[in-house]
């Protein structure tokens, strides 16, 4: 983490109109910040207004802004980099702090945001468009309330998962769901690309896994082949570093595997009736080539470094495992007792195999019982009905990510006159649910063993939403609920209301399709 604090200054360069006094204003970010003073100072933004970088590397940054301006406020700033333009200078850190912590100063003449890292600028340049987007229109002047603002994120890991195997949305609807994520600081978007239904990317020495793999849906299984070609995927990382979001790739395996044996079916290892050809074959030695090869082209195109490897469920369909010959000379060879060791093994390999390409295994909290480096490993807490889960993965010291279905999977009910979408024994996942969740207060959890906790994440399992309009109405509002919960230490519910009902007119502009809980 540099040391070095980057600065942004909006320098005004006309007249500025009179200042406009209002007592308790409240802020209208979302996530809502840790600390927030209105001056009673108004600063006026227009097409004269410069937007001044000191450092090269917030060059992106700044133009990112620079768009967003031109594009929600129809104003056109220029950028300037020169030192004489300025009277504010780089400040060396003495103290290294939270590397996504950003601070803002407003005036009626300047605006500085300051930080250790390009994130953190990107950071407090969101708070500011949110402040812009909502603020009042006068000509071509926008008239923005000021603050000082102080303000760093309770959780680094603040993220999203599309399962796209189930229903294929496609790109546009891929940045829209990025551009969202951004304007609320999520920065961790997990994309289920292969499951049972269709596999959904491209593998240049397998390609029959998106051509033939890629046909069909959950609802249908005579839908022509969709899916991400690899510069389509490597156009969707750009766009979402642009936005300070990782993107990381879930390749299922050892279950949840039928669409990948439709075009392979040289490695399947069977299935059950209800789940037919649902697995790899763990017995064959050509698999863990076959699996490597495709991690291999996967890892080359994803620069997190890290891939999901699923690792769930696989009892729906090893049935035919213990009957397998080449299973039962495996089981011999390696000593294993079960079917659960089979698959322990068949993790082992892959688990190294990643690790071998200098890459993190991630997987759902099935894999908590098995033994990884921890810290080459991060596991996804899921089982909501399983805490002892989540206990056996931080006591072992992996990095954890929560994510159970109460109240984060977001294919649950809304409300509970909803019927398009799942319960769990007749509880559904409400927009105060996502918004109260507390991990701490899980019976177990230390001030220790919290440590391990990266943050949070949402799952959008899709097999309910077959468009976009269904989508949407299963994202919107609960994503700003997420984001909140992941960003804020201090939280209020009734504040957030009043705060996001201000959000229902950027929803409406934009042609979401929003579920309005109030």
């Amino acid at each position: 983490m540099s040391t070095r604090i980057y600065i942004f200054l909006l320098a005004i360069t006309v007249l500025v109109l009179p200042v406009q006094v209002k007592a308790q204003l409240q802020c209208p970010i979302i996530p809502r910040p840790s600390k927030a003073v209105e001056t009673g100072a108004v600063f006026t933004l227009n097409k004269n207004t410069v937007i001044n970088i000191l450092d090269d590397a917030l060059l992106p940054v700044a133009r990112y802004f620079q768009r967003e301006l031109l594009e929600q406020s129809k104003i056109p700033v220029s950028l300037q980099n020169k030192k004489n333009t300025t009277v504010v200078q780089l400040v060396i850190a003495k103290k290294k702090g939270n590397e996504e912590a950003y601070n803002i100063q407003m005036s009626k003449e300047a605006i500085i945001i300051t930080g250790e890292s390009r994130s953190a600028i990107f950071n407090g340049i969101i708070s500011l468009l949110q402040i812009i987007t909502q603020s009042k229109s006068t000509g071509d002047n926008i008239l923005l309330n000021c603050w000082n603002i102080q303000d760093a994120p309770l959780y680094n890991w603040r993220g999203l998962m599309l399962d796209e195997s189930r229903h294929f949305f496609g790109m546009e609807k891929v940045k829209s769901i990025l551009n969202w994520m951004a304007f609320y600081k999520l920065n961790r978007f997990h994309w289920h690309l292969t499951d049972e239904p269709a596999w959904r990317i491209e593998i240049k020495n397998y390609p029959n896994l998106s051509l033939v793999g890629g046909i069909g849906s959950y609802t249908s299984p005579n839908v022509p082949a969709q899916f991400y070609t690899q510069q389509q995927i490597t156009e969707v990382i750009s766009y979402a570093a642009e936005r300070n979001i990782t993107v990381i790739p879930e390749i299922d395996m050892p279950g949840h595997a039928t669409a990948a044996n439709r075009a392979y079916p040289q490695y399947s290892g069977g299935g059950s009736p209800q789940h037919p050809e649902f697995t790899f074959h763990p017995g064959k030695e050509e698999t863990y080539q076959y699996l490597t090869n495709i991690l291999r082209e996967v890892n080359a195109l994803f620069p997190s470094g890290m891939i999901h490897l699923g690792g769930d469920e696989v009892s729906f369909g090893n049935d035919k495992w213990m009957a397998d010959k080449q299973v039962q000379e495996l089981m011999k060879k390696q000593q294993l007792k079960t079917v659960t060791e089979v698959e322990q093994y068949f993790m082992q390999r892959m688990a190294d195999s990643l690790y071998s390409m200098n890459a993190k295994l991630l997987a759902w909290d099935e894999v908590a019982n098995m033994s990884f480096p921890t810290d080459k490993t991060i596991v996804y807490w899921w089982r909501h009905d399983k805490p002892g889960q989540l206990l056996t993965a931080l006591n072992k010291g992996y990095s954890t990510v929560i994510c159970p279905r109460l109240p984060f999977y977001f294919d649950f009910v809304q409300d509970s006159t909803h019927t398009a979408g799942r319960k769990w024994n007749k509880l559904y996942n409400s927009l105060q649910n996502v918004y109260d969740y507390n991990v701490g207060l899980i019976a177990g959890i230390t001030e220790n063993n919290k440590k391990q906790i990266l943050g949070v994440q949402a799952n959008i399992w899709t097999e309910t939403m077959t468009n976009n309009y269904q989508l949407d109405y299963m994202l919107y509002p609960r994503i700003a609920a997420l984001a909140e919960t992941a960003w804020s230490e201090n939280k209020n519910f009734t504040d957030f209301k009043n705060r996001l009902q201000k959000n229902f007119g950027l929803y409406k502009a934009a042609g979401i399709n929003f579920y309005k809980p109030f």
